[in-house]
């Protein structure tokens, strides 16, 4: 299959360079050209995945007609770029051509999820999205990775199911687009909460705590929006959690942790050095729940520290003072 992915950060170049090993022509569409070079030449790309050797069959472009002739085309970008990067493209899709999304956010203004922008941006081509617990790097080391594709139509997330397949990468399929699309995005709010506990200092119990009325909260809300209660127990919901809220590669949860040891969000963002999709989700989380009445007191939390100042330790101890409820 020929395959365009478009994104030069640690999670496009890490599927692109999967999708080559599976077997696919592969273009890797990355926008800045000095970057573009870099990795063509050095077969690396040493800002997002320093010491991973990329195939020599992935060819590295920087011109949107990378995405003409594609079969399939992956969107691995930042939310806040996702509308204006899909819509550039439409013209060079032939029509047929799936999009992937495997950006994990919402859209800030409209609190759309990315497959309703690419309804929006490409009518007519089929969609799905990727998601589950998978660091890029992990991935691109080729370590066992499990991962859930979803579309409204079976044909489409089993094709991308197969295109993805591998024996260190097992894809299984969904229709359940809403849930499989809120889990990725709304988790990353959690995962900076388990971020900011660990740099107070708090126990396991606390992050214990935390992840589990976390992926309550956001299942709530994923079902109020049409999406189904077991995705939140799947992969793409507690398996995502866990690894974000967790895991040591969680730019979220970095993020998270330098706020709780003190620094400013900006200082924080900044030390990353990549894009933490959860900073901005958490406001559309508020927003979202907010329209659909459902109550997300750890968003809640995190907007308060996130946009109004509100000292880490005064809002997680707050969770805990919270009037006492049936579970």
């Amino acid at each position: 299959m020929k395959v365009a992915v478009v994104g030069g950060g640690s999670w496009g170049t890490s599927l692109a360079a999967h999708l080559v090993k599976t077997g696919h022509d592969v273009n890797l569409l990355v926008r800045d050209g000095v970057r573009r070079d870099e990795i063509a030449t050095r077969r690396e790309n040493s800002r997002y995945l320093p010491g991973v050797l990329l195939p020599a069959a992935l060819r590295i472009e920087c011109d949107d007609t990378a995405a003409r002739g594609a079969e399939m085309l992956v969107m691995a970008i930042p939310s806040e770029a996702f509308r204006g990067v899909c819509r550039g493209l439409a013209s060079s899709l032939a029509p047929g051509t799936a999009l992937v999304s495997a950006t994990k956010g919402l859209e800030i203004d409209t609190l759309r999820r990315m497959t309703e922008v690419v309804a929006e941006e490409a009518p007519g081509q089929p969609v799905a999205v990727l998601s589950g617990p998978s660091f890029a790097l992990e991935v691109a080391l080729g370590q066992p990775t499990a991962v859930v594709a979803a579309s409204a139509h079976a044909a489409v997330a089993e094709a991308v199911q197969q295109a993805f397949a591998s024996p260190t990468f097992r894809v299984y399929s969904s229709d359940d687009v809403v849930g499989v699309e809120l889990a990725g995005a709304l988790k990353n709010v959690i995962a900076i909460a388990a971020g900011i506990v660990d740099g107070l200092g708090y126990g396991q119990n606390t992050v214990a705590a935390l992840i589990t009325r976390g992926l309550a909260e956001i299942g709530r809300l994923g079902v109020a929006l049409g999406g189904r209660a077991e995705t939140f127990s799947g992969l793409a919901g507690l398996g995502d959690l866990v690894l974000t809220a967790t895991g040591a590669l969680s730019r979220n949860r970095r993020v998270g942790q330098a706020l709780g040891a003190g620094q400013t969000l900006d200082h924080a963002v900044h030390e990353t050095g990549m894009v933490a999709e959860g900073v901005r989700t958490t406001r559309a989380a508020c927003d979202l729940a907010a329209r659909a009445r459902v109550e997300m007191p750890i968003a809640e939390a995190m907007r308060a520290v996130l946009y109004e100042g509100r000292p880490p330790r005064v809002a997680v101890d707050a969770l805990m003072i919270r009037s006492l409820k049936r579970e």
